[in-house]
């Protein structure tokens, strides 16, 4: 099946790919008389303006576990999963006004470099270590892998083919290029990401409307599936399990979203790479305006779609391909794709390349943010501490495409996953709530020791397995273990910093100053914009 790509389509794909590769190649230059070193590779020479950080956020984080994975979710559960993205948004001010300052002040380049700084070289490495792993066959994998079924579903291409083309079409200018290249190709992919992703909502909401328009397309959706939209799942709700009520906002939904926003090395990369923290804090505002739309872009079409499938005249008008790879609850991730096979020529080209865009800019990130840790923290401390700069950025180069290798290897491992995005969520959770304590209780409180954080991202392991499997009811949400293995971590943490250094503040411990959390009148404006549309939203979706 190839979606009835026509000739318009190819050549606006085609165009999109040359532009993404033109402009990374570009900005990858060495300029005339000076080679690139570390900070340049790594750091994109701490030169990047807040729109750019802004889009380069979105950029790393949208990907296929979205345009797939949560439109699978939509299509399965509905709005509900929209928490992600709305509850993100306020995380990202957090990060900004709290985090941010800490981070920019101590000039990191790494996340796992802020552990060496606070803790220990042994906390650092096995975090690293740790965050490879993760990166590789977990992110990277997963993101390869529902790219690959998206271009498998929507064009026909064996999916190990579509997984080998989009690693080399990532590697072609981020493995060469670094961050600055990552960064400034996302600023078009996001443009790209949102276009398309808004013609795919239109293009679903006005089918369903039989052609009357989005507006009378929503309001027959709302009709169709009144259940698809409450943000607030009760008891009896089939999917409770994973988004259990009003827990997703005052419960183990904070253990994922501080993790991912504030300690998560390609999300935290951009905002170190800035020209100065005032610029860093307008770039995370940016995105946090932006992820109160993402869920028009890939739930709202999920949900969509589900109304399609359920109304025999929509089936009946779309015809044969309508009867195409038809999404089914039991496999809500062909909700996306499907939906892209009923685009008009030339759209079906601009939606095909949103969806490529955020494969790709999320593969960059990830893959330069891996070689970054690699290089830095692995490298540059265990192998080679006198690397010149030139050194250090081939190593760079060198880490990232073994890193891609790898996960190009594992991706077709992952088949048979459904709502991938749930998925994901739920095992990277069985790890973060440890590395969250580890690092809220290092930021802010002095008394933490190193050998007690030690402890507690070790134990941590333990403590979510034993509630992942223990045969309680209470706990079977895992966004309820997500949270009380952070709180029990954290316990273990305070209890033994108290018996190591008797209450006393620890050597290593943070001065925080009252000026340091100051914040721009831009920033306080926004950010009180946001949480009023975040109340509207959740009121009037409740």
């Amino acid at each position: 099946m190839t979606a009835g790509f026509q000739m318009l389509d190819y050549i606006v794909f085609i165009a999109y790919a040359a532009l993404i590769l033109g402009v990374g190649l570009w900005v990858s230059r060495d300029k005339k008389g000076h080679q690139k070193n570390a900070e340049d590779y790594f750091l994109a020479s701490k030169s990047l303006p807040w729109w750019a950080i802004g889009a380069s956020l979105i950029a790393a984080n949208i990907s296929a576990e979205q345009f797939i994975g949560m439109s699978g979710s939509g299509f399965a559960l509905g709005i509900a999963i929209a928490s992600y993205e709305w509850m993100a948004a306020l995380t990202l001010i957090i990060v900004g006004k709290y985090f941010l300052p800490i981070f920019i002040e101590k000039g990191l380049y790494t996340i796992p470099e802020f552990v060496e700084k606070r803790y220990s070289t042994n906390l650092k490495s096995i975090l690293a270590v740790f965050w490879l792993g993760l990166y590789i066959f977990v992110n990277l994998a997963s993101v390869l892998y529902l790219g690959g079924l998206a271009i498998e579903t929507i064009m026909g291409i064996d999916m190990i083919y579509a997984i080998i083309g989009l690693a080399l079409f990532a590697a072609a200018y981020s493995l060469y290029g670094g961050l600055s290249a990552v960064a400034w190709t996302d600023v078009i992919q996001v443009v790209f990401l949102v276009l398309g992703g808004l013609v795919t909502t239109y293009l679903a909401l006005n089918t369903v409307s039989s052609g009357e328009g989005v507006i009378a397309g929503f309001t027959k959706v709302w009709d169709a599936a009144p259940d698809k939209f409450h943000m607030i799942l009760d008891e009896t709700n089939d999917n409770f399990v994973n988004l259990p009520g009003i827990w997703v906002l005052v419960g183990g939904l904070w253990v994922a979203n501080l993790y991912y926003w504030g300690f998560n090395q390609y999300i935290i990369q951009r905002t170190l790479a800035a020209k100065s923290l005032k610029e860093s804090q307008k770039g995370i505002l940016l995105a946090a305006f932006l992820k109160l739309v993402i869920p028009l872009i890939v739930v709202v079409p999920g949900i969509a779609a589900y109304v399609m499938v359920n109304d025999p005249a929509i089936i009946t008008n779309l015809g044969e391909a309508g009867m195409l790879n038809l999404p089914t609850t039991e496999q809500a991730d062909k909700a996306y794709p499907w939906l892209l096979q009923f685009l008009p020529v030339g759209l079906k080209g601009i939606a095909f390349a949103a969806l490529a865009a955020a494969v790709v800019s999320s593969l960059a990130s990830m893959v330069n943010s891996t070689s970054t840790i690699f290089t830095m923290d692995i490298y540059k401390q265990y192998i080679n501490k006198t690397a010149s700069d030139k050194t250090t950025v081939n190593i760079g180069r060198i880490s990232g495409a073994v890193a891609l290798l790898i996960a190009v290897i594992v991706a077709p491992l992952l088949g048979g996953i459904d709502q991938a995005f749930q998925f994901i969520q739920e095992y990277t959770g069985i790890v973060s709530p440890g590395i969250l304590a580890v690092f809220l209780l290092g930021l802010f409180w002095k008394k933490t020791t190193n050998n007690a954080a030690i402890w507690g991202a070790i134990l941590s392991i333990p403590v979510a397995l034993i509630l992942k499997f223990a045969p309680i009811p209470v706990f079977e949400p895992w966004m309820h273990q997500m949270g009380i293995t952070a709180l029990v971590t954290m316990s273990i943490i305070i209890v033994l910093s108290y018996l190591q250094n008797k209450g006393a503040d620890d050597e290593k411990g943070i001065e925080i100053s009252k000026n340091l959390f100051k914040t721009s009148p831009l920033f306080n404006i926004g950010s009180m914009v946001i949480c009023l549309l975040l109340t509207v939203l959740y009121a009037l979706f409740w």
